[in-house]
């Protein structure tokens, strides 16, 4: 496990809203996700990619689509940071809205 690889991936906002999305634990297809959060195909599936090299995510092909969820078969030390660095996001939102 790489902790540099995976706060990397975790440091782009895109890539930090879609596993916010993925943390629901079911799959997204990548077109909801590019819907979502307002990104292009080749975009969507390179921060993808980016989270999946990261050992964050898993994917799944299905006909011309791919399916993501988060990888919940992840180091327990991934699965920590992945819930610390959403904990952090949650409590800075609502910073944001009681201000």
């Amino acid at each position: 496990m790489d902790i540099v690889a995976v706060l990397a991936a975790l440091a782009e906002p895109t890539r930090l809203a879609a596993i916010g999305l993925l943390s629901d634990g079911s799959e997204h297809c990548v077109c909801e996700l590019m819907k979502r959060l307002d990104a292009t195909q080749s975009r969507m599936s390179r921060h993808m990619q980016v989270l999946k090299q990261a050992g964050l995510v898993v994917d799944r092909r299905d006909a011309q689509w791919v399916r993501y969820r988060l990888n919940l078969d992840a180091t327990p030390e991934i699965l920590r940071i992945v819930e610390a660095v959403q904990a952090a996001v949650r409590a800075a939102n609502e910073e944001r809205r009681a201000a």
